[in-house]
């Protein structure tokens, strides 16, 4: 007979801060981490502009050519950038979301959160309202979308099922919105439109880093902090209770921080597809049950999918495409498959 036996942590004491961690969690997201840093490297020399690891030392250091800083510094290191921190805030945002209805087969682009904000920046491309607004519009398209949700869902308490089945509709109501205003938009802010909507990294810049590096530093700390109740609502509504979560709080809170990593993301690059399904669920099958070191984990593998499907339209195909029609392409079979895997119902 089996023997099953909880798997070894460690604490560290700085102060009156105590941090515990299992070391086979931790290297699973060192591992990523390595494994995006090595893609990036990878990125930064490929290319038609074809750079030794020499050359781009030279760059880092200020003594590059001019031709070779434009390639890095302008060109393929921003977009590097945006697509790791573009997967990592979708996959965040989906582990957060799966975990609050606990349901493998839900994320953000299929619940109508990323169509809210998808909505609200396909207004200002229209309209050609300024581009820094975009983030800001994205945001708060995602919280409407967020708490017309929670408010068609509230009978007293938060139905999980019914929650799944609002967001399906809100999800298709605001697509259908979005489908409207680039059919009567300008015919030169349609394209750009189209293309946005399809999830690209074309026109990534610093200013998009800039944007995802500031949101991702104030909402993955506070997104930290709630994992622990989050993780007890995993047993089950009853059982939290009674150990004093507060679930509709938590949940709140919750679905404001998975709207805020899902904005920001669909801000820089519009929505790429499924990276907010899948990956959580990836990220899981190889580290265990939702916790701070598998969310980690499921960022850095976010990251990693975005980036490498950036790659493959890049270097593999005869021409570019948007990042999110690949990730469309790995994400509707898996869909399928863990809907037939597991059995989980809507």
């Amino acid at each position: 007979m089996m023997k099953h036996t909880r798997e070894p942590h460690k604490h560290l004491e700085i102060g009156p801060v105590s941090l515990r961690w299992h070391p086979r969690r931790v290297s699973f997201v060192l591992i990523a981490l390595a494994l995006a840093l090595g893609l990036g490297s990878i990125a930064l020399i490929t290319g038609a502009y074809t750079l030794s690891p020499a050359e781009i030392l030279e760059v880092f250091r200020g003594l590059g050519d001019a031709r070779s800083t434009l390639v890095v510094m302008e060109i393929r290191l921003p977009r590097l950038l945006t697509a790791l921190l573009v997967g990592g805030a979708l996959a965040g945002s989906g582990m957060l979301l799966q975990g609050i209805v606990r349901n493998p087969l839900v994320s953000p682009d299929i619940i109508g959160i990323n169509a809210g904000a998808g909505l609200m920046a396909i207004l200002l491309y229209v309209y050609r309202i300024p581009t820094y607004l975009v983030a800001p519009a994205a945001f708060a398209g995602a919280l409407a979308a967020a708490l017309i949700i929670y408010g068609l869902t509230w009978k007293g308490h938060i139905s999980i099922p019914r929650l799944v089945l609002v967001g399906i509709g809100v999800n298709a109501i605001f697509g259908a919105l979005t489908t409207y205003m680039t059919l009567v938009g300008r015919s030169e802010d349609i394209a750009r439109a189209y293309q946005w909507l399809a999830g690209s990294l074309y026109d990534s810049g610093w200013d998009d880093v800039a944007i995802l590096a500031i949101s991702m530093a104030l909402l993955v700390p506070l997104g930290s902090m709630l994992l622990h109740p989050l993780r007890v609502i995993q047993l089950g509504d009853s059982q939290a209770k009674a150990v004093g979560v507060r679930l509709e709080t938590v949940r709140f809170g919750l679905l404001l921080i998975s709207c805020g990593l899902a904005a920001v993301a669909v801000s820089a690059t519009g929505p790429i597809g499924f990276v907010a399904l899948m990956v959580p669920h990836l990220a899981r099958m190889i580290a265990g049950p939702i916790r701070s070191s598998v969310w980690f984990l499921s960022m850095a593998l976010g990251g990693i999918l975005v980036l490498g499907a950036d790659m493959i339209t890049l270097h593999l195909l005869p021409f570019e495409l948007p990042a999110g029609i690949i990730t469309s392409a790995l994400g509707a079979p898996y869909f399928l498959y863990l809907l037939y895997r597991t059995g989980v119902k809507l």
